[in-house]
């Protein structure tokens, strides 16, 4: 059994483990296994999270976007700007990168603390 502060941990570990192995290895197949790695550990973030909603079903908003990708939506975005981080270091498109970063970034702060609704507790008498 893993303590709480390790579980809690490890879907960020997985995704900084991927992330640190894709910018520093060059092998396709290191790229494809941090990749795999990384995708993980946004697979975990993503099923804790939608197990912690306490929100009622009737009261979330539905969008336009199919619920798949809203879900990797951050990812998404904090992948895209690794990946111009690694092939495009010299032109103008790394402040494209750290704008991408920053938004999911903000995208996952939003949601995290969307996640942590309590739920009504009718007073005892």
């Amino acid at each position: 059994m893993l303590s709480k502060p390790v579980y809690e941990a490890l879907p960020y570990g997985y995704m900084a483990l991927g992330c640190v192995s894709f910018m520093l290895l060059d092998p396709e197949y290191a790229l494809m296994a941090a990749v795999i790695v990384f995708l993980l550990g946004a697979r975990i973030y993503n099923l804790r999270s939608q197990n912690r909603r306490t929100d009622p079903v009737k009261r979330r908003k539905t969008g336009y976007m199919p619920t798949a990708i809203y879900d990797y939506l951050p990812f998404i975005y904090l992948f895209t700007a690794l990946v111009i981080f690694k092939f495009f270091p010299k032109s103008l498109y790394p402040l494209l990168a750290i704008l991408l970063l920053s938004y999911s970034f903000y995208i996952l702060i939003r949601r995290s603390l969307y996640r942590r609704h309590k739920l009504p507790v009718s007073p005892q008498f």
